[in-house]
């Protein structure tokens, strides 16, 4: 706000103004309802009153349109509208739905606004609800950003408690009686005078012919019976016994199999190939040039997967590299440090006081300025369900069987490219097996459509190899964040300057998917700009280099690397203070309050401060880290040993606690399973994630040598869950950031080895 001018604030104002007078009313315009067209209701006395449910002879079925990834999304969502129809947990059935501009997600879109998310003040709120009309009138079905319950905390229960407002009066008016008498129990209509009761089933056809309520009042709190508690996932049966249908899973009559082969080179070029050999081989069907459009990648078609990843690895194609391209990992991180000396900052989102004056000034009174350089790698998703997909064409109509995070992009980007009508396309979303960002690109999916293409009346699934997964994916972007401090007097930080460099994954992104790329990349900052600490001077830019990388959304995205290097160099700080780094955060958070909480409840759920044993003679250390992401705080307390000499034995993470402020934990057992998830997939990146290039192509291949913490190495987790607000926040990534950090703050303290580059495991021995 210290930067606006007024003439600027008053046009932003106007502007913001009427963009919620007219969010008004967009919002309060109607959304056709998809299942109406959809084969979900038209079954045997089949009923859809909104987009969220459909009624039949065997009850209630709830529409949970966000990527079951094994997050339980469609627990918490399915959830929400049983608890204001009053369904019994036991029936629950849930369906994901069509793919459809009815599902859209306005909380990924308000999360964009340039403001703190615990700043409620009018102008904030004010773009929120601005921004918020964005998303229904873009239609994006989208699961990310850890928004999907933020999104549907309102919308889903309404859509519940609207439902049932006409099954109510559908009841009153056969029973010719006043509605406000009647109540609802276990799925149906209930006259406490008469004990009558009426099933939802019973009543659909009848409620269906009444007009629902625009704004029906919903349950308050201390009513609710689901919301608030552990409940059992309803896709963990299947789930544990093998009979979960993923897109990998997927059979139709007449299917043949599929996979690709792609360029290995950043930005190579293809000349001639040779796929005698692989046509020859047993069951191979096709070999299909996939073209510009699918940049140049081959994809073998046979009667069987495996054959044809046998038929691929036969195929001999001149790949060749791009000759402008820098293809060294080390001369790509110097490349993206350089940046800060070069180029303007992308942007500057956080500039309290004055820190570049008054470190000036600090070095010419010769004052110790506290400096240090922070490098993250690029990093790959390695989903547990590699990238796959069916796709069937047929005369004018298109279908895909994927898992998707974002099924509505991918389907006009498939029209697109088949010269066809979106709603000739239809996009039917299956579990996925994993997400973390990958399964929001569409490049499988327009593959398999291309291939598709090609063998017309045919299903054809696409299945790639692991190799093809690691060596092709749109990367976690490789960041470098230089740092400078300066504390007073009292040990406390009155200087913390933050310049990052990160090549823009907006802007790589929206290249593949034809978004426009506007404005300055907040990912680039995410995770350190808006940190809830008071420091005087405080200042964190951020810089945009290029980058031959493709790059995608990651878990936590910018936050994944920036929580390293802010709660990493905040323990530099307080180590140049001679503070203890939980009472010197405590003491930074004075103003938040919500963050205050959590630290403190993290040092007492941690022990901090209390001896750690020391019996085996190995040497121990605690290691702290909070940041703020996604709307949530989580702080948490790594604990590492090691012995007396680190090269003989191995350091072994011990055990690590976790608090985490949600604003409202609609089911705790998921909220920990999110977090114990988070923290280790932060873990495993800080132990041994890295994407190296050599030559201008990916070294790593599969999970030997890009791996993941192993049983028998992770850690026992500790999570205690806070509820700060009275709407929920993310949990899906907010677990990751501080990860990394605490760990490399618990190596320092157990070793005294400060590690400013991940991974570890370049410096250091784990067990």
């Amino acid at each position: 706000m210290s930067s606006l001018t007024r003439r600027a604030f008053l046009i932003g104002s106007a502007a913001v103004a009427g963009g919620v007078a007219f969010g008004v009313y967009q919002l309060r315009r109607p959304v056709p309802n998809p299942l109406e067209e959809a084969d979900l209701a038209q079954g045997p006395a089949a009923v859809t009153l909104n987009p969220y449910l459909v009624i039949d002879a065997e009850g209630v079925a709830i529409v949970t349109p966000r990527a079951e990834m094994g997050q339980g999304v469609h627990t918490t969502l399915a959830a929400l509208v049983a608890e204001e129809l009053d369904l019994p947990w036991q029936h629950i059935r849930t369906l994901h739905g069509p793919t459809a501009n009815a599902y859209f997600n306005s909380a990924i879109l308000e999360a964009a606004v340039p403001y703190p998310t615990w700043d409620r003040g009018w102008l904030a709120e004010a773009m929120r609800d601005a921004t918020g009309v964005a998303g229904k009138l873009l239609g994006l079905q989208l699961t990310g950003g850890s928004t999907s319950t933020a999104d549907a905390y309102v919308k889903m229960r309404k859509a519940g408690a609207a439902a049932r407002g006409v099954l109510v009066q559908a009841a009153a008016e056969r029973w010719d009686r006043d509605a406000a008498g009647l109540d609802t129990q276990a799925g149906a209509v209930v006259n406490p005078d008469t004990g009558q009761r009426l099933t939802y089933s019973a009543l659909a056809q009848d409620a269906a012919r009444i007009p629902p309520a625009v704004d029906p009042a919903l349950k308050p709190r201390e009513q609710w019976r689901l919301l608030g508690r552990a409940l059992p996932r309803v896709d963990m049966v299947a789930k544990c016994t093998g009979t979960a249908g993923f897109a990998i899973d997927v059979r139709l009559p007449g299917m043949r199999y599929a996979t690709i082969v792609a360029n290995p080179y950043l930005r190579g070029t293809r000349g001639g190939f040779d796929a005698s050999r692989a046509q020859a081989m047993r069951g191979v069907e096709r070999v299909i040039d996939l073209g510009p459009g699918q940049d140049n990648a081959i994809a073998v078609v046979a009667d069987n997967t495996w054959r044809a990843f046998q038929a691929a690895a036969a195929l001999e194609i001149d790949w060749q590299p791009a000759a402008d391209v820098v293809g060294e990992s080390a001369a790509m991180l110097d490349a993206i440090a350089t940046s800060i000396d070069q180029l303007e900052p992308d942007s500057v989102p956080r500039d309290d006081g004055d820190a570049q004056r008054t470190l000036r000034v600090a070095r010419a009174e010769a004052q110790p300025v506290v400096a240090a350089e922070y490098r993250a790698p690029f990093l790959a998703h390695t989903t547990l369900e590699p990238p796959s997909a069916v796709a069937l064409r047929e005369a004018r109509r298109l279908t895909l069987w994927i898992g998707h995070q974002a099924p509505t992009l991918l389907r006009d980007l498939a029209a697109k490219q088949a010269g066809l009508a979106p709603d000739q396309v239809e996009v039917r979303v299956e579990l996925l097996g994993g997400g973390f960002g990958r399964r929001a690109e569409v490049d499988f999916g327009l593959q398999a459509a291309a291939i598709a293409e090609a063998m017309p009346e045919t299903p054809v699934k696409l299945t790639w190899t692991r190799e093809a997964d690691v060596q092709q994916d749109l990367y976690r972007p490789a960041a470098v964040a230089r740092c400078e401090g300066l504390v007073g007097v009292d040990g406390i930080p009155q200087v913390m300057n933050m310049e990052i460099a990160s090549p823009s994954v907006m802007r790589s992104f929206g290249a593949r998917v034809g978004l426009p790329a506007m404005g300055p990349d907040k990912l680039i900052t995410e995770g350190a700009a808006r940190q809830p600490y008071a420091i005087a001077h405080y200042r964190v830019a951020g810089y945009r280099p290029e980058s031959p990388v493709p790059l995608g959304n990651w878990r936590s995205v910018g936050a994944s690397f920036n929580g390293f290097f802010h709660e990493c160099f905040l323990d530099e700080l307080a180590l140049a203070g001679g503070l203890d780094p939980l009472a010197m955060r405590l003491r930074l958070t004075r103003d938040y309050p919500f963050a205050r909480a959590v630290l403190e409840a993290v040092g007492e759920l941690s022990g901090w401060g209390t001896p750690l044993p020391a019996d085996d003679g190995r040497r121990r250390g605690r290691g702290l880290a909070m940041t703020h992401s996604y709307g949530s705080t989580v702080a948490q307390v790594v604990e590492v040993s090691a012995s007396g000499d680190a090269d003989a034995e191995p350091v072994r993470i011990e055990r690590v606690h976790c608090v985490a402020d949600v604003g409202l934990a609609l089911d705790p057992g998921i909220v920990e399973a999110q977090m114990q998830s988070g923290i280790l997939y932060g873990l495993s990146a800080a132990v041994m994630g890295e994407i190296s290039f050599r030559n201008g192509r990916v070294e790593q291949s599969n999970f030997h040598d890009y791996g993941a913490l192993k049983l028998a190495q992770s850690p026992e987790i500790r999570v205690r869950i806070l509820e700060g607000g009275d709407a929920p926040t993310g949990v899906g990534e907010p677990g990751t950031p501080p990860s990394k950090p605490a760990l490399a703050n618990a190596i320092y303290a157990a070793t005294g080895r400060r590690l400013r580059a991940y991974p570890f495991n370049r410096h250091i021995r784990f067990a």
